[in-house]
């Protein structure tokens, strides 16, 4: 194999290559108003929710910027009545391909905490 080749092939795939970021570990997150004097009453789900936001880059022009609290409200928001989130992780990840395509998101993993009062009205 010719050393142009190799050089044009460890290249591209310097150019497609991706990236994650763990950004913090927690043990209660949440972005809504939450009654802690409760927080007894409170229950665990037995499943992990993911949230994510994502925006993307058009050649050069970003769609925005991606928001960890929009991931997290997303995360939230996927269990009924939920307020928050337990033991969990904050990620940021993103590729690019320059002046072509790219993507970057946050996104937010956890257990979700919900409120029984709140999840009675629910129903």
């Amino acid at each position: 194999m010719s050393i142009s080749k190799i050089i044009l092939t460890s290249c591209a795939l310097l150019l497609i290559s991706g990236c994650s970021t763990r950004i913090t570990d927690f043990t209660v997150i949440s972005s809504k108003n939450v009654d802690l004097s409760r927080g007894a009453d409170f229950t665990r789900s037995p499943v992990r929710v993911k949230g994510e936001d994502k925006k993307r880059v058009i050649i050069i022009f970003p769609t925005g910027e991606p928001n960890a609290k929009e991931a997290m409200d997303q995360a939230i928001e996927s269990v009924p009545g939920a307020v928050g989130l337990l033991d969990g992780v904050i990620t940021k990840n993103g590729w690019y391909i320059p002046y072509i395509y790219g993507e970057f998101w946050y996104e937010v993993e956890g257990t979700p905490l919900i409120d029984p009062k709140l999840l009675k009205s629910y129903k």
